[in-house]
């Protein structure tokens, strides 16, 4: 057994089931895709550490826990379209692969989107589209989606990526305020957004994803 899958099971065993996830499929992906392949190179170390791995300002690789969670939450099923926003290299996209039926993986930075594409294919993700273009316009092309999840906190989110949630659909991000976040998960009942309190977890606030500043008149 490689160092890297002693690590992986390490990390389901210590980071993922400790915190109440328990759904097969989730552990299943966890322990099958390999983390240390969608991280840069100078952070492959860190790839099984229960933190967010830095990928450029105000990018990461979501821990395990919170992404485990937010999957967890968002309970999706292999028959589901899923919108991965802020794909980095694709690790969460690979993850999503197999658990859902397709997985649009969206990133704006254009070598991180070239070079997840290739690690995609290189993993077997063949259900997994990459589309290259602006994080908060998501790909409405390809929608409406069953889930949308977010790679990173949020302050707000913008209206187009709620208009791409399918009615009956969910939505999972991290929301941050000042040095604290909340994962929630937003329910899309005729047209209507209900969040629900999913757990404590912190990222960094997505370029795009600030709050917007009101100026009173």
């Amino acid at each position: 057994m490689s160092d890297f899958a002693a690590r992986r099971n390490m990390m389901v065993d210590t980071q993922v089931r400790p915190s109440d996830v328990t759904k097969f499929p989730i552990i299943d992906a966890m322990l099958s895709v390999k983390r240390e392949v969608f991280v840069p190179s100078e952070q492959i170390e860190a790839a099984y550490i229960s933190e967010n791995v830095p990928l450029a300002p105000g990018r990461v690789v979501l821990e395990p826990r919170t992404l485990a969670k937010l999957l967890d939450g968002l309970n999706i099923q292999r028959d589901e379209l899923v919108l991965d926003i802020g794909a980095g290299y694709g690790y969460s996209s690979a993850v999503i692969a197999h658990l859902a039926e397709a997985v649009i993986a969206v990133e704006e930075d254009a070598d991180m989107a070239q070079e997840a594409q290739g690690l995609l294919a290189e993993q077997g993700a063949d259900n997994v589209v990459l589309h290259q273009g602006a994080l908060t316009e998501g790909a409405p092309q390809h929608g409406p989606y069953d889930a949308i999840i977010l790679q990173g906190g949020v302050a707000e989110l913008p209206d187009a990526l709620l208009d791409q949630i399918k009615d009956g659909g969910r939505i999972g991000c991290v929301f941050m305020e000042g040095a604290l976040g909340v994962a929630r998960i937003g329910y899309k009942f005729d047209g209507v957004m209900t969040w629900r309190f999913a757990f404590n977890a912190s990222a960094p606030v997505m370029p795009g994803f600030e709050k917007k500043t009101a100026f009173a008149l």
